[in-house]
């Protein structure tokens, strides 16, 4: 991509409401926009953060057999009523009516729905075990919005639904989703804890979060050094162990649940046994917050400069930054050439076309987080070699075009 064909649009100054430094950056490196309160706009460069998350979060998922599908944001309230969550959900929830005064709420969950699709398409244990999960905006009509998109009202969400004839069936699904959950923050490339967690509103049996570890997370876990015990402050309060630490504040990213019968029997969603009985399928439940990764990512990885994002999920992995392209024609012969062979190997490289001053590129390069910096200029042209800057390290180096692609590779 050119970046005189693609909109990038960075700012000097944090919106004044920005409590949090990721809100702040992502501001400021042009990701999203403020429409209304807890409503934003992904503007492109956030938008293709978002879109790298979503593929590896997809390909894991898909992987582990599960199916995806998509449901109705817009969902009738009759099947909240059923589930006995419509009041029990509380002021979260956004209730509306249409023209003939028929309730319905916007999504902030899909619990219901996709009980609703299971009691319908669902009717022998041969259908058992089976996983669907979706990638879709929810809302969820926080008292007050802030942190930007860590705690927005619309925001981001994967959520998959798992069915079972056996609560042994569920458990063993329940443990593949934790592996596939520690694939996909590992691929990211976030430093990440699972603990063991409270229901909450959802229901069930047992749960855990998983949280991207940072000093400004509102969790505070609870963990031992010497044992696998880790869970969030609410679940921990009841060890009578509590007081023996260490703690860690994080940012929950991910939940898990096995949910067992609650939903599928006051829905009834029932299956035909093999002994030819009737049984309320057995169920469990599993969340990302999609776009609350991209502010956990921040937290957990920026200085003064700006962001500093994990290759996997960069707007680009690479910018080429040429000083002079608009004025040297030699500058601007290597450099095209730089990022014809670099897309040509596979990598997702920005191309800075604008003549821009060299400071001004690199600084807006360092606040938007792309992971490597190549500057071809006069000074290496004469060598043929480049300077590349890694963006998580200070220094730069001159290096020649084969250990360039090693650097990048690697």
């Amino acid at each position: 991509m050119r970046a005189s064909k693609f909109y990038i649009a960075t700012r000097k100054e944090s919106p004044a409401e920005a409590e949090l430094l990721s809100h702040q950056l992502l501001v400021r490196a042009g990701m999203v926009r403020l429409l209304g309160s807890g409503l934003y706009t992904i503007m492109p460069l956030g938008f293709r953060v978002l879109k790298k998350i979503e593929m590896i979060i997809r390909d894991e998922l898909n992987k582990a057999d599960c199916i995806e599908l998509l449901m109705p944001a817009i969902q009738p309230a009759d099947l909240w009523k059923e589930s006995e969550r419509w009041e029990e959900f509380g002021p979260q929830m956004l209730k509306i009516k249409d023209r003939h005064e028929k309730e319905f709420c916007f999504g902030p969950t899909h619990e219901e729905v996709i009980t609703d699709i299971i009691r319908k398409e669902i009717n022998s244990y041969k259908q058992l075990p089976i996983n669907f999960y979706q990638i879709q905006m929810k809302f969820r009509d926080e008292i007050r919005p802030r942190f930007g998109v860590m705690r927005a009202r619309e925001f981001l969400m994967k959520d998959s639904y798992s069915f079972h004839t056996n609560f042994d069936c569920l458990k063993e699904t329940y443990q593949k989703m934790f592996k596939v959950y520690e694939n996909i923050f590992n691929r990211i490339g976030l430093k990440f804890r699972a603990v063991s967690a409270d229901n909450g509103a959802i229901g069930g049996d047992a749960s855990h979060e998983f949280h991207v570890l940072a000093d400004s997370g509102e969790d505070v876990l609870v963990y031992d050094e010497h044992s696998d015990y880790a869970a969030n402050i609410e679940l921990a309060k009841d060890n009578p162990n509590i007081d023996k630490f260490k703690t860690c504040r994080g940012i929950e990213v991910g939940h898990i649940f096995q949910l067992g019968t609650k939903y599928s029997e006051k829905m009834s969603a029932n299956f035909i046994a093999e002994d030819g009985s009737s049984q309320p399928v057995i169920m469990g439940c599993y969340g990302i917050g999609v776009s609350r990764i991209v502010a956990a990512t921040i937290e957990q990885s920026h200085d003064e400069n700006g962001i500093i994002f994990p290759s996997s999920i960069a707007p680009f992995e690479v910018i080429i930054t040429p000083i002079g392209y608009d004025k040297n024609k030699e500058v601007r012969i290597y450099a095209d050439k730089l990022y014809d062979d670099l897309v040509k190997k596979g990598f997702d490289v920005l191309l800075d076309d604008r003549g821009l001053r060299p400071g001004v590129m690199f600084s807006e390069a360092d606040l938007i987080g792309i992971p490597h910096r190549v500057t071809v200029g006069d000074k290496t042209l004469s060598e043929n070699k480049y300077e590349y800057k890694k963006r998580s390290e200070q220094d730069s180096i001159i290096i020649n075009l084969e250990a360039l692609l090693d650097n990048l590779s690697n």
